[in-house]
């Protein structure tokens, strides 16, 4: 069991659990509210109170449990399937949904249903947790992915991935017109060093820094908000949603890059992973697929275009 120890200076005041959570942002302020009802937080070795506020000069001990073991296992989740053969399959991922199991989503994601849909017959390079994942897109995030059957095919796909072949466009709605039809952004990105669960544009030799690059072109204008397709060259966590943030125009119902008051509606971001298009990598065909709106995403566009015209 690992254990963490903070001091709280002369000047630190406030509820406990939120101080807490600035002291360590590896951890969440729901998460730190769970330690301290579990007894995992102690002052001078008492068990703190969830409402307490902090003490300055006091040193605070949160014991972190050790993890879990999470197990993929196989569960009969409808699955929207748009292509499929014995080498791969091609999914319309549905917004909420997980990719694959982790720390909090340990069911119900996309990994469970494909195990159980293939029965079992996955590619095993991704590990136990991610079989057949060749790449992902975020939990609110919906649209295409291609899943690999076995080894020989993640592989090939795996590296068009790596060279930038893969034909990938989302659909976004961001805040804001932009000034241009179309441009795109070229900007490093990496783990947020104040935020470990947030991504940022980073200085290109920063430490953990990976080049990214996002195209984006005008398809609507709403005066205060814009609908754009982006085009991707690589494929970085949360990509399209840091790199159209760092531009003054995050992504509609963005609640982490996006305005304090996101449009809750939405559920998340307003983004489709639309069309996707790779080489097949045992008949070497070219295959190109594309996913229709949403409903979500139709009925926002829907609404912004009479809100526009009214």
């Amino acid at each position: 069991m690992e254990q963490l120890e903070f001091t709280a200076a002369a000047g630190d005041t406030g509820r406990l659990d939120a101080w807490l959570a600035a002291q360590c942002p590896a951890l969440s302020r729901s998460a730190l509210q769970n330690l301290i009802e579990q007894g995992c937080v102690t002052k001078g070795a008492a068990p703190v109170n969830k409402k307490e506020k902090v003490v300055p000069g006091a040193v605070y001990t949160v014991e972190l449990p050790d993890p879990q073991p999470i197990e993929a296992r196989p569960q009969n989740i409808p699955l929207d399937i748009v292509y499929e053969d014995d080498d791969l399959l091609v999914v319309n991922k549905p917004k909420g949904m997980v990719v694959h199991p982790a720390p909090g989503n340990p069911d119900g994601t996309l990994v469970n249903a494909l195990l159980y849909h293939c029965a079992g017959q996955l590619s095993g390079i991704g590990g136990a947790i991610r079989p057949g994942i060749v790449h992902r897109i975020d939990k609110d995030t919906s649209g295409l992915l291609v899943v690999a059957k076995n080894d020989a095919a993640h592989q090939a796909l795996s590296e068009q991935m790596s060279v930038h072949s893969i034909h990938r466009v989302y659909h976004a709605v961001t805040y804001g017109n932009l000034k241009d039809d179309e441009g795109f952004v070229e900007k490093w990105l990496g783990r947020d060093p104040r935020d470990r669960k947030k991504m940022a544009v980073l200085a290109d030799n920063a430490v953990g820094a990976k080049y990214a690059y996002t195209g984006w072109q005008v398809l609507e204008r709403y005066g205060n908000f814009t609908y754009i397709a982006c085009k991707l060259k690589t494929g970085r966590t949360h990509q399209i949603r840091v790199h159209m943030a760092s531009t003054g125009h995050p992504l509609a119902g963005d609640a982490v890059y996006g305005p304090k008051n996101c449009i809750k509606s939405l559920n998340g971001q307003c983004l489709h992973a639309k069309e996707l298009g790779f080489v097949h990598p045992r008949t070497g065909e070219w295959m190109q697929f594309d996913s229709p709106l949403p409903p979500y995403f139709e009925d926002f566009i829907t609404r912004l275009r009479k809100e526009h015209r009214a």
